[in-house]
């Protein structure tokens, strides 16, 4: 349930900033429960740098680095957001929109706020969420790809939970899937000195890894460029 904190999204926007190349975004994450952070170009956000998108929910934290003006001044567009998650959580439902809130404490009411925003704009305009294993389905989802647009996988928090073999698989499925043209994945792990998470982009073909920064586990703080 935890990769419905839609405040990574604060720290996840300017990944997706730079990985855009003008072409509208395909957008695939890799268990994302119930696809709230496949809305982030629908919620607003603010840095000591500027200001990005609008929406009536609105993203701001401490950004200790923040991301330059240059980076939040590019726009973007998405085409088609997918999510598969072995346990997706539907919150166009009541149940499923109770069973979101039921996992914040109680005191934290900043955050819950933030959460029922977030459903109000996924019950909008729901994302497409499948239900299955991601890493087996990973090779037949990526060759299910829209023309003249940007693939783009990232996850928040959950590979750290798969077997041992599977990231190598996840891998070698992006790799093949790259032939058919370039693709990108964004995905977080711990940072080296296990505080906060480290943004990593991947490039395929070539496989080519760079970090973008670090952020708080709940994406409270970001530390850009570290």
């Amino acid at each position: 349930m935890q990769t419905n904190e839609v405040q990574r999204s604060w720290a996840l926007l300017p990944g997706f900033l730079t990985v855009a190349d003008g072409r509208p975004l395909d957008l695939l994450e890799l268990g994302p429960s119930a696809g709230l952070n496949l809305m982030w170009d629908r919620y607003a956000y603010r840095y000591s740098t500027g200001t990005w998108g609008s929406g009536p929910l609105e993203l701001t934290g401490e950004d200790r680095v923040p991301p330059p003006a240059e980076l939040l001044a590019r726009h973007v567009t998405v085409s088609r957001r997918r999510g598969v998650d072995l346990n997706p959580v539907d919150v166009t439902t009541p149940h499923g929109a109770r069973l979101l809130q039921a996992f914040v404490w109680a005191d934290q009411t900043q955050r819950l706020e933030r959460l029922r925003r977030a459903i109000e704009v996924a019950r909008e305009d729901p994302p497409e969420l499948m239900r299955g294993d991601y890493v087996e389905l990973l090779p037949a989802l990526l060759r299910d790809r829209r023309e003249e647009t940007q693939l783009v996988v990232f996850q928040t928090a959950s590979t750290m939970y798969l077997d041992r073999g599977a990231p190598a698989r996840m891998r070698a499925a992006l790799h093949e899937a790259a032939r058919a043209g370039p693709l990108v994945y964004l995905t977080t792990g711990r940072a080296p000195d296990d505080d906060g998470f480290a943004l990593e982009l991947e490039r395929y073909p070539d496989g080519r890894r760079s970090r973008l920064g670090v952020f708080d586990f709940h994406g409270e703080w970001l530390d850009w460029g570290r």
